[in-house]
């Protein structure tokens, strides 16, 4: 039997999971982690869309919005074919922990390995840059501003 194909992420993160939320759902604060713009629309069918990089746009709707516990969205790629928008599913459980929250994304709905390969190290990246932000300290600039 084939292993599906799942990106999976757990990052440790020192914050609150209400604080790590709102990094999560608020246009202003997704900003200082990932992307050049954001529409957020938190809510059941509200909308996703984010311009990661400056040069391309995820797009997708929520499906679940439990604040400070889990968010799930539809995920894709303006423009693209091999993953449109819409067409992958982004699941982050938020879980306390004593020193701060555990942080566990599931990407599920990607067409490829390669695809699920391409994702998981874009995932490893800007968790890592919103672990930065979450315990309060400045991301930098974005070395991955302009790629498409």
């Amino acid at each position: 039997m084939q292993e599906p194909l799942v990106v999976r992420r757990e990052t440790q993160i020192p914050a609150p999971p209400a604080a790590v939320f709102a990094l999560l759902t608020d246009p202003d604060k997704i900003l200082r982690w990932m992307g050049t713009d954001a529409q957020i629309e938190p809510q059941p069918g509200g909308l996703y869309l984010v311009n990661v990089t400056g040069a391309r746009f995820a797009r997708g709707s929520f499906r679940e919005v439990v604040p400070v516990h889990r968010l799930a969205y539809s995920f894709g790629w303006d423009g693209s074919e091999v993953v449109p928008p819409g067409s992958s599913l982004v699941e982050i459980d938020l879980i306390e922990q004593p020193d701060g929250t555990l942080l566990r994304l599931t990407h599920t709905g990607l067409p490829s390995a390669a695809q699920c390969a391409s994702h998981a190290e874009g995932w490893a990246h800007y968790l890592g840059r919103l672990a930065e932000v979450a315990a309060g300290r400045d991301a930098g600039p974005d070395p991955w501003h302009g790629r498409v």
